[in-house]
């Protein structure tokens, strides 16, 4: 067999690989983004046209390996050689420099810019499991902005470094939907109580790791959670007065429940429908589950954890008859969520994670700050954006809310 028949061969056999099971996560991505999102015209050109791996091959037949277009003793144009790695090179020279081609190997198939033999620059790869990346390289890595799909996993898009995938770094504007989350705290501390000024309410600092806004942060509060309840005995004393001034503004409100190991799922979701307000377009309830190793093997560990987040989740829903929300950190999801593959196909996620890139899971809300600041209340405030924008947000509260 001719070494390009081989060549042919490879690449369309993994231009095939590639093309299995991924249009569920292109749809779901570019459900929740639009074009202000860095990578979003690159994902979208992607799920209309599929990989790109063939949009540079030479129209010239090839015969013959090191073989190729030749000014003097330089390269010149198209080529086809096979580098000191034994990899063969499909490429176009410039002053015997290659500048771009196509490399292919058993492995993978790569098209795009190079330095030398190595992949630097924008290009994209195909690997023989069907995991597909287009992108920035460096020496043959990952590196710089790109994105990635893969058979049974969801799609990547983001920032790269030596290969490892970093997260998405989100752009903060005046189009996103931003909301908050709060307590008995938010009223002060001690003897000493500050009221919330509900109709004054504007997020003007986004936390301390949020660093990508653009323009002035100043953006309207368009959802807030409010803390009711906590394990059978504790309840917010300032949560109904706060679930009415905020309805009276017509910000659109949720309650959660703060998790305890202590007693059982079923009881706590008793006794935070006694004590919780529902009415007609709340959001969805929230269950607060932050528990800390020792109290999950205090319980019994995590098969009985996720037994009583099930019977709470239920007994809510139930009642409410939407579909709660479970809230978690990002620690959790990478320690715990695998034992509980239900949960995490079920039900949405609002995720606490504090750094600078979004949360690498599907979710509905992020809390990205602890520590941000809103006009009209004192003090630190929780800081949160809803996955998606307004189209989606509208969507969210035709369809998900309590009717």
């Amino acid at each position: 067999m001719k070494r390009t028949t081989l060549l042919f061969i490879i690449i369309a056999a993994l231009t095939v690989a590639a093309s299995t099971s991924l249009h569920d996560e292109l749809k779901y991505y570019l459900d929740r983004h639009n074009v202000q999102d860095e990578g979003y015209e690159m994902v979208a050109s992607y799920a209309e046209y599929g990989d790109t791996l063939l949009t540079r091959l030479p129209d010239e037949p090839l015969q013959l390996l090191n073989v190729g277009h030749w000014r003097g003793i330089s390269r010149q144009g198209t080529g086809l050689e096979r580098d000191t790695l034994g990899r063969i090179i499909l490429g176009h020279y410039e002053a015997d420099t290659l500048a771009f081609g196509i490399r292919v190997d058993t492995a993978a198939v790569y098209s795009g810019d190079f330095a030398e033999s190595t992949a630097n620059g924008h290009g994209c790869c195909l690997t023989i499991d069907g995991t597909y990346y287009e992108g920035q390289w460096e020496n043959d890595h990952r590196h710089g902005f790109g994105f990635s799909v893969a058979p049974m996993t969801h799609i990547r898009v983001g920032q790269w470094k030596n290969d490892k995938y970093l997260g998405e770094r989100m752009s903060y504007t005046s189009e996103r939907i931003y909301g908050i989350d709060i307590s008995r705290y938010q009223h002060g501390k001690g003897r000493k109580k500050y009221p919330i000024l509900w109709d004054k309410l504007r997020v003007s600092y986004l936390g301390t790791n949020q660093k990508n806004a653009k323009g002035t942060v100043d953006y309207p509060v368009s959802f807030v959670f409010i803390k009711s309840t906590e394990s059978t005995t504790i309840r917010n004393p300032f949560y109904v007065n706060d679930y009415t001034k905020a309805r009276q503004c017509g910000i659109p409100i949720g309650a959660y429940h703060f998790f305890s190991c202590k007693t059982t799922g079923t009881a706590q979701a008793q006794y935070f429908l006694n004590n919780t307000l529902f009415r007609k377009g709340d959001l969805p309830p929230v269950l607060d589950l932050e528990p800390y190793p020792s109290q999950i093997a205090k319980m019994g560990g995590t098969e009985a954890l996720f037994r009583n987040v099930r019977a709470w989740l239920q007994a809510v829903e139930r009642r409410t008859g939407v579909k709660p929300i479970l809230y978690i950190s990002q620690s959790f999801v990478n320690r715990y969520l695998s034992d509980a593959p239900d949960l995490k196909r079920d039900y949405q996620v609002w995720i606490a994670r504090y750094g600078e890139y979004k949360p690498d899971v599907k979710l509905a809300v992020w809390q990205l700050s602890p520590n941000g600041r809103v006009t009209g209340i004192r003090g630190e405030v929780d800081i949160n954006v809803f996955n998606g924008y307004r189209t989606q947000w509208d969507d969210f509260l035709n369809e998900q809310t309590i009717k």
